[in-house]
């Protein structure tokens, strides 16, 4: 259509025009359910260990338990169910992005305050369970949104709404890891030890933390319903919604596809799987609630996103593969800067420097990566193939994770963080293949090659 092609004459914007965008209400409205998105994250994974490990619970269990965080790497599986079912009476009321929403916020609040009564000492099953159901309500959160998220706007207002998408999940993530350490540290007072009321007093406020992305959600509008084209069978309805997404990305890259599904599988295996003893090493190495929130959690985050643009910046310049590889260096090479600090000891400088370089490796690493998911995608499947390339990047490296507080117990941290760098190394020589292998959109027979991005 005429409309949907940049015009010749069309007036570029002036960098104050530019900026007011992020005030406009879809950036505003953008920015809180992104942070209603950002919310569940950590306090299903990483904030839980530091409770668990506090608690008493063993490295091995907490090992175990991050196979919750699996339910994000399966969204794909029950995606297409959110994307085309509407819901009884909610769809009607609300429109289908809205509702599915909505009972997506209304999960995650229900199971924080699951979680926020359960005390792992007496009943750890009871903690699991609301973990599951807030992972399963949060993975679901993010399906739904990301649909809404392009159904509300035109092209060229996306990257905005991208933008404060992504500054409302930070933010989100900076009060799930940081404030609910530093409101149950604050809870807690003098006392010393695992002291189940303050961990209670810290869920409770995270789920009260999910109202203004609910509220939101109920004040805006339901984007306008894009048609889908009937299915004349279950069986039709399964082989385009689930089978041919996956089905172009192999007939565009034939065997080829296999190295490709390989380097994503394990791209980000060092991070992940040394990620879920984090926390658990540092309440044995004696940080406090405090020092943890303010090093790993605010400072932590912030030297991410400054690798993420940094990332993103490098990747324009020197192509998407180049830091696709340093990336994977990077940050393989970083986790041997933790089996340094588990000889160190505890110290506040070591840590911010240890933390400071991890963060700025795992931002560079992101933004490559995603940059690399995102040229793979054919836009008629864009949702659904990125889905699946990136539930396909969590399996594998979320299963291994499982068994990290065997290895912990075995073989001790500084062993531990070792192996995960050396997870690593398998890595370098996939992104060596995969930058041989040129993009092919849709519709292509030949290959088209990418200048520059080869390492």
């Amino acid at each position: 259509m005429a409309s949907e092609a940049p015009a010749a004459g069309r007036p570029r914007r002036d960098w104050r025009a530019s900026l007011r965008i992020y005030l406009s209400p879809p950036s505003l409205r953008m920015l809180a359910l992104g942070f209603a998105a950002g919310l569940p994250l950590l306090l299903v994974l990483g904030t839980l260990s530091f409770r668990l490990r506090e608690a008493g619970i063993d490295r091995s269990t907490i090992g175990y338990l991050s196979w919750v965080g699996l339910a994000y790497g399966f969204k794909w599986a029950w995606a297409p169910l959110v994307d085309r079912v509407p819901l009884p009476g909610l769809t009607r009321l609300l429109g289908r992005r809205r509702a599915w929403l909505l009972l997506a916020q209304l999960g995650v609040m229900a199971g924080l305050v699951a979680m926020a009564w359960a005390d792992p000492r007496v009943s750890l099953a009871a903690v699991v369970w609301s973990a599951l159901a807030v992972a399963f309500a949060s993975a679901t959160q993010d399906i739904a949104l990301d649909a809404y998220r392009i159904e509300s706007a035109p092209t060229d207002a996306q990257p905005a709404l991208a933008a404060s998408y992504q500054t409302g999940y930070r933010l989100a993530m900076i009060w799930a890891g940081a404030g609910v350490l530093w409101l149950a540290a604050r809870a807690q007072g003098d006392a010393s030890g695992y002291q189940h009321e303050a961990w209670r007093q810290a869920y409770l406020v995270m789920a009260a933390s999910m109202l203004p992305g609910l509220l939101t959600l109920l004040r805006s509008p339901e984007p306008a319903p894009q048609p889908l084209a009937p299915a004349r069978s279950v069986g039709e309805w399964l082989r385009t919604a689930l089978i041919e997404p996956f089905a172009d990305f192999l007939r565009r890259y034939r065997w080829q596809a296999a190295l490709i599904l390989a380097l994503i599988a394990v791209y980000r295996i060092s991070d992940v799987v040394m990620g879920i003893m984090a926390n658990p090493f540092y309440v044995d190495m004696g940080y406090t609630k405090d020092e943890v929130a303010a090093v790993t959690k605010v400072y932590g985050v912030a030297m991410t996103l400054l690798g993420a643009f940094v990332g993103g910046s490098l990747a324009l310049r020197f192509g998407v593969m180049r830091i696709l590889m340093l990336g994977a260096l990077l940050s393989a090479l970083t986790n041997l800067l933790f089996a340094w600090l588990a000889g160190h000891g505890h110290s506040l400088p070591a840590l911010i420097a240890v933390v400071s370089a991890d963060n700025l490796a795992s931002g560079m690493a992101s933004a490559a990566f995603v940059g690399y998911l995102s040229s793979l995608t054919n836009l008629s499947y864009s949702a659904t193939q990125y889905a699946l390339f990136s539930s396909l990047m969590l399996m594998l490296p979320k299963f291994i994770a499982g068994f990290s507080g065997d290895y912990v117990n075995a073989f001790g941290y500084a062993g531990f963080f070792t192996s995960t760098a050396l997870l690593g190394l398998p890595v370098l020589l996939l992104v060596a293949l995969a930058a041989r292998v040129p993009t092919r959109h849709a519709g292509q027979n030949e290959p088209v090659a990418q200048a520059g991005d080869a390492p």
